[in-house]
């Protein structure tokens, strides 16, 4: 289905943000530098002809923009090497915008904003291309609006990883949103509509070790070593994207299983983590297991998550802190083990372990200086891998349209067995799962994960 493009604007922040200036890439940042954006849809109705669109709601939209880039200056800057070749660093100068794309989509938008199989190709003409990057570096961020006329708008916001987790990319939305429902509400701050402003001090993040250096040192000689394997000859296939829901009860059964399975404690005699989170993550790996589309042709099946650290350093990070703050879990389990019956508990139970092991001693940065390598050492081995969280609240995004009704983290798609998370859209504290697969895999996972609740 076309999109037609409407208009391009460079939306700069309002009121404008100090002076341009260099701020300096944490260890956390580093290695996300060569990866890409993160990419979601947000979809909500709105059943009016686009010519109430670009009169009434698009001009909301581009200034409560503009209000959350004056206290998220950063995203308007880019990233570009140090001049004295020590790495790289963010820049920003005056007058630096971030490009705000506005389309008009004749796809279905109830088909798009569904549960079902969809083409990733179709939703990302609702995302946001990152303009090319150039010899002053490459930028940080960018937003499209998409109108579908007399359904609905779908909000689309590309930002690079290197720039932020997801904890600071749903700060960001959320204060932007928090901007335009005020605006639509006639007061310049609605009660509790703008979150508190983001936390700037990248001094916060002590390095001692010099990991970031390290990391970086690292990425160098990787890339010297020669480009990576070329992928297999052909067309890629297809891929699907699609959202598997995990009810509240359904939750609190599996809980019960893994718990039962393992007696309450684990092999080593402490008691079982469960959350919700481990649960939906064991729940997934099991079914990608079982539908071949996680490699289990090995001894061992692997799982890499991230775990936030802005509360768990010593001393603690502010929650606002912009920047990336997150740390690599690794979870192995026997192959056989996974696709046995009982693999979904075999699964919650390393995975809690691994949890319950930030505690102990060294906390959660012990081991820091060999995460980099024991990522690259597992992307051979196709490991499960998790984006999102529950605990973003990514339903709670409301432009003064209400809560959208989809959010899609479409940027899964470029790590082959990359699944998403986030709380589910009852509002009854279940979890919704976001898979990528081709055809044919998808539908053996859709098989799997309704075997799977039907057994529960």
């Amino acid at each position: 289905m076309a999109t037609k493009l409407l208009d391009k604007l460079a939306v700069a922040a309002d009121p404008a943000p100090p002076g341009g200036g260099a701020l300096p890439l944490t260890f956390f940042d580093v290695p996300w530098i060569f990866t890409g954006p993160v990419e979601r849809v947000f979809f909500y109705p709105y059943p009016h002809p686009v010519h109430q669109f670009t009169a009434s709601l698009l001009p909301r939209l581009v200034s409560s923009l503009a209000a959350a880039l004056s206290r998220f200056y950063p995203l308007l800057g880019r990233v570009r090497p140090r001049a004295d070749g020590e790495g790289y660093e963010f820049c920003s100068a005056d007058g630096d915008a971030v490009e705000l794309t506005v389309a008009e989509s004749e796809d279905d938008f109830e088909e798009l904003a569904g549960d079902g199989p969809r083409d990733v190709a179709r939703l990302y003409s609702l995302v946001p291309r990152l303009p090319a990057p150039g010899d002053a570096g490459f930028a940080l961020a960018a937003v499209q609006v998409t109108v579908f006329a007399g359904r609905g708008i779908a909000v689309g916001v590309s930002i690079h990883h290197v720039a932020c987790d997801d904890s600071s990319y749903m700060h960001f939305v959320k204060t932007w949103a928090g901007h335009c429902r005020a605006a639509a509400a006639g007061r310049e701050e609605e009660a509790g509509a703008v979150p508190p402003p983001p936390f700037l001090d990248r001094a916060v993040i002590a390095d001692p070790d010099g990991l970031a250096a390290r990391t970086l040192d690292e990425m160098r000689q990787l890339a010297a070593s020669g480009p990576p394997p070329a992928p297999p000859p052909g067309p890629p296939p297809k891929l699907v994207i699609a959202s598997f829901t995990l009810s509240r009860c359904c939750i609190d059964k599996l809980k019960q299983r893994v718990a039962a399975a393992a007696g309450d404690k684990d092999a080593a005699g402490a008691s079982v983590h469960c959350s919700a989170f481990t649960v939906a993550c064991a729940f997934a790996w099991a079914c990608l297991a079982r539908a071949g589309a996680a490699a289990c042709d090995q001894d061992l099946a692997h799982l890499l998550f991230s775990v936030e650290c802005r509360r768990r350093l010593a001393p603690p990070v502010p929650q606002e802190y912009l920047g990336n703050c997150l740390r690599p879990c690794f979870v192995e389990v026997g192959a056989r083990d996974l696709l046995a019956p009982d693999g979904v508990a075999t699964a919650a139970a390393a995975i809690g372990a691994s949890i319950r092991a930030l505690d102990v001693a060294g906390g959660v940065m012990a081991g820091a200086e060999g995460w980099f390598q024991k990522i690259l050492s597992l992307v051979p081995r196709r490991p499960m891998s998790v984006g999102g969280s529950p605990r973003y609240g990514v339903y709670d995004t409301d432009f003064g349209l209400g809560r959208p009704s989809k959010v899609e983290l479409v940027s899964i798609d470029k790590t082959p067995g990359t699944v998403s998370l986030a709380e589910g859209t009852d509002g009854k504290r279940g979890i919704e799962v976001g898979v990528a697969l081709p055809e044919a895999e998808m539908a053996r996972f859709a098989s799997c994960f309704s075997d799977g609740l039907m057994q529960l």
